[in-house]
């Protein structure tokens, strides 16, 4: 089946400065749905850019910063502590009341509000709404699993939401996508133009969005209900639908307090470099000789190394290294404290090379209908090349490295989840450890020197908020870090 493509021509500035509602920065917008200056009322077109900035502010932060410590692609640096407990394992649960106040406050509600807003014409607007409540749902249930659904997002009407199963949670975030699909297809609908931050308004490119979102969904559930995602990608297919070829992203600035987010966290810790190489991770890169590393890390500076070498240290090792230098993230993922280019890292809520593998998976399966695995497989790595500055590099890697050597069967499921965790390095690491719980790929992982939860356990998901906890009356009970979701089979 043949399968149409759009290429998004143009890069998008964060434009966070709005004169209209006085406002200025990520925080406040972060805040609109609260602050006495910015009443419920906003219109969609406002609401808009806050719902996405706070999606940003997960996938970009916090999230992010979990993700990339526990797919090993980062480790805390042996010089400071700001991540120790990750490492260990021996998170608690007030850790998690930012990520849970920022995905139901400020991404979730504003989506609601934005898609209960009686504004006429305001379909498109609306169908953004349901597309990114469904990619935050999808965020939220993979980290916890079972959470408020159907009661949120009604104030004071459900104070104490119930919580809901993951396979109803993914039941509603198709239905969402659904939604949203139908709603950009009204006509003389208003543009949001700069208000969205994503694609300018491009209502074609939200349609490649929303149908990625709705593959990537439906393979997440290839372990716990593998006849629903290849009838759901059946389905997907037989639309004839439209991907993503070029990153869905938000790009920062460095004016208006408009920077990366995970940069913002390192200027606010005082430009400490918490974040450095993990050997996991690198060791992997240099097995298949791989240009990428030098791009995602920085090398040290030491006249006793090779130069563009890369410093690394075992994954949870900072006790037994505290005398060694090692390299930090790069400033092109937003990792390096002392490099201010980190401040316009783009986020990336998918990226062209997730789509291709992404594609590659549903074909290597059987359940697309489609023949191109190869090809998918081969232009994820190149959109992942290319997405580092390093095109021409691709065609000699795909040659020569011995992860990009496509095989057919079950090893052709653990190519591709492998190099998307290549590809997702330092971008997206929450995305990357889900992966590797949905499908054990990449088999690299190694528990963490500093690890106290013993047995060879690792983190499989994130614990419930110290708010939900003492506050929601229908709170089900803890979990454990290290029990898995109902998709990791």
């Amino acid at each position: 089946m043949k399968t149409q493509y759009l290429y998004r021509a143009k890069k998008l500035l964060l434009l966070l400065v709005i004169g209209t509602v006085g406002l200025a920065g990520c925080k406040k917008f972060l805040d609109i749905n609260e602050s006495p200056n910015n009443p419920v009322s906003a219109t969609p077109s406002l609401l808009l850019p806050t719902v996405q900035a706070a999606i940003g502010q997960l996938v970009g932060n916090n999230f992010q910063i979990y993700g990339n410590l526990w797919a090993q692609y980062w480790t805390q640096s042996p010089t400071s502590s700001q991540y120790r407990s990750l490492e260990q394992y021996s998170v608690t649960n007030t850790a998690f009341d930012t990520h849970w106040l920022i995905t139901y406050r400020n991404a979730l509600q504003n989506a609601q509000l934005i898609i209960d807003h009686s504004q006429p014409n305001s379909e498109h607007i609306k169908g953004m709404a349901n597309i990114l409540k469904a990619y935050t749902y999808q965020l939220a249930t993979d980290a916890w699993g079972d959470i408020p659904l159907s009661e949120a997002l009604k104030g004071s009407q459900f104070a104490s939401p119930r919580y809901e199963s993951q396979q109803v949670v993914y039941d509603s975030i198709f239905n969402y996508i659904d939604l949203g699909l139908a709603l950009l297809n009204a006509q003389n609908a208003t543009d949001p133009g700069e208000q969205d931050l994503l694609f300018g308004g491009d209502v074609d490119q939200w349609r490649a969005f929303a149908n990625t979102l709705k593959l990537r969904a439906y393979l997440r559930l290839s372990q716990a209900d593998p006849a629903k995602a290849q009838a759901g990608i059946a389905a997907l297919y037989a639309a004839n639908p439209v991907f993503l070829l070029d990153d869905a992203q938000i790009n920062y600035t460095t004016t208006g307090g408009n920077d990366n987010p995970l940069y913002s966290e390192m200027v606010g810790l005082g430009y400490t470099q918490n974040l450095v190489a993990s050997a996991t991770a690198v060791r992997q890169f240099n097995r298949n000789n791989d240009p990428r590393v030098l791009q995602v890390y920085d090398p040290v500076e030491n006249n006793n190394v090779p130069e563009d070498t890369i410093a690394y240290i075992p994954q949870g090792s900072y006790r037994l290294n505290t005398t060694k230098r090692v390299s930090p993230p790069s400033a092109r993922v937003a990792g390096n404290a002392a490099d201010p280019n980190s401040a316009v890292a783009p986020v990336k809520f998918i990226s062209a090379a997730e789509s291709h593998f992404l594609q590659a998976e549903a074909g290597a399966r059987g359940w697309s209908g489609a023949a191109d695995v190869r090809s998918h497989f081969e232009e994820g790595i190149r959109a992942s090349f290319g997405a580092f500055g390093i095109p021409d590099l691709a065609a000699a890697y795909i040659s020569t490295a011995p992860d990009a050597q496509l095989t057919s069967g079950a090893d052709a499921i653990r190519l591709i989840i492998t190099q998307k965790y290549y590809a997702m390095c330092g971008y997206q690491g929450f995305e990357a450890w889900t992966e590797w719980r949905r499908t054990g790929y990449p088999n690299f992982l190694v528990e963490s020197a500093a690890s106290t939860l013993g047995a060879g356990r690792m983190p499989l998901r994130f614990l419930y908020p110290n708010t939900e906890i003492t506050t929601n009356q229908n709170f089900p009970g803890s979990v454990l870090i290290y029990e898995p979701v109902w998709w990791d089979k």
